[in-house]
């Protein structure tokens, strides 16, 4: 089993924290992950593990609040909790119960494959009550033993990653898209056509890194712009695409607003484009925004959680690919490169000046570190997502 990073985090929020939220889509490993911190058995408890997909757990949970009083010594683990909204006002009810009989941490861990629907409700019902975490795909400092560009080209769903073949993979992120389109989508929201959503997606696959533009998606989609934005906003909940922000300071420069839009793993971009191998995803035009969304991806799943993710882009081309922003103000500036001899140009310099960010990094695709500039350093995506990672181990 690969040992994820999210562990010692997840283990310390269940340990202080009387329900936690494990977000992710669908098929990241959840609950492998949440059955393997159940049998840890945090502060002496057992775990009782419910799949409310499961119409048998469904029906245990038809008086809930009977049912779960009778297991509050446990950590009571619900899988795909968005399936039962109507839950959320019982579990508050039982921990505040729980918390007058001493009960403070460990009662609930709650399963769910999309933030929408859980976040809407838990919002409202739990706060105050619950802690939050996002697992991500395999990262790379998680593979690092296996991966080289495996990762990068099969995307970091485990099934996928880990299949016997790059055929079996492809097949396994085909049949997920499919699923979500026909099975998963129409769970969250108004009935969407699955072919019309899944050239939206692909479309947004094409468009990946590009700067958000909703009325041209809905002249393509032959929809109005607010049916495009509704599209989006489902594919964004659904932890399947990234709308990356875009930094704004009052410098006295006419600054890009639109955010951009990628994909968020690179498996799934290289299925919905149809391409098979590493060779044709070298020779394909997205092969450099498929570089940049990998490694944003990999380097915000790595940071601590306070760490926000920008890009920096001015009408006069003073650029920034991403921007790491901590809570004290300080910046690290990262410009991605797919070239084991990565030369930065005027427009990373003049941003640079614009910002002053404490540190300057370029990523590319090599394994040594070095110093382009006495205070610009060459650093392999593994390096830098592993010194992320050290930080929010610390931070922890």
């Amino acid at each position: 089993m690969i040992k994820r990073n999210l562990t010692p985090l997840l283990t310390d929020a269940i340990a202080h924290s009387p329900a936690v939220a494990l977000l992710g889509p669908r098929q990241v490993g959840k609950t492998t992950l949440a059955l393997e911190i159940g049998s840890l058995r945090i502060g002496g408890r057992e775990a009782l593990y419910l799949d409310l997909e499961s119409e048998q757990d469904r029906a245990k949970l038809a008086q809930p609040e009977l049912y779960l009083a009778d297991h509050q010594d446990k950590l009571v683990i619900l899988d795909e909790v968005h399936r039962a909204p109507a839950l959320f006002p019982v579990l508050r009810g039982l921990i505040d119960r729980g918390r007058r009989a001493g009960q403070t941490a460990g009662q609930y861990l709650l399963l769910g494959s999309a933030s929408l629907d859980l976040l809407k409700q838990a919002g409202e019902t739990l706060a105050g009550r619950i802690a939050y975490l996002e697992l991500t795909p395999f990262t790379v400092s998680e593979t690092s033993a296996i991966a080289g560009d495996e990762l990068w080209l099969r995307g970091g769903f485990p099934e996928s990653f880990l299949a016997p073949s790059a055929s079996r993979s492809l097949r396994w992120r085909q049949d997920f898209i499919r699923s979500y389109l026909e099975r998963d989508i129409p769970q969250f929201g108004p009935r969407i056509a699955a072919e019309t959503l899944r050239r939206f997606w692909t479309m947004l696959a094409h468009h990946q890194g590009g700067l958000l533009n909703t009325a041209q998606f809905a002249r393509n989609l032959g929809v109005d712009a607010k049916t495009a934005a509704s599209y989006l906003d489902l594919l964004v909940d659904l932890l399947l695409v990234r709308r990356l922000p875009p930094w704004h300071v009052n410098i006295g420069k006419r600054l890009i607003r639109s955010p951009k839009v990628y994909v968020r793993d690179s498996g799934l971009i290289h299925a919905l484009l149809g391409i098979t191998d590493k060779e044709n995803l070298l020779s394909h035009p997205v092969v450099g925004q498929s570089w940049e969304c990998f490694v944003i991806e990999n380097l915000l799943a790595s940071a601590p959680d306070s760490v926000q993710g920008y890009f920096y882009r001015s009408s006069g081309g003073a650029e920034i690919d991403l921007l790491l922003t901590w809570p004290d103000g300080k910046q690290w500036a990262v410009e991605i490169k797919r070239s084991l001899t990565p030369k930065l140009e005027r427009g990373f310099y003049a941003a640079c000046a614009d910002l002053k960010p404490q540190r300057k990094f370029v990523v590319y695709p090599g394994i040594e570190r070095y110093r382009l500039a006495e205070d610009i350093e060459v650093i392999s995506l593994a390096q830098l997502a592993s010194d992320l990672a050290g930080l929010n181990l610390r931070l922890e």
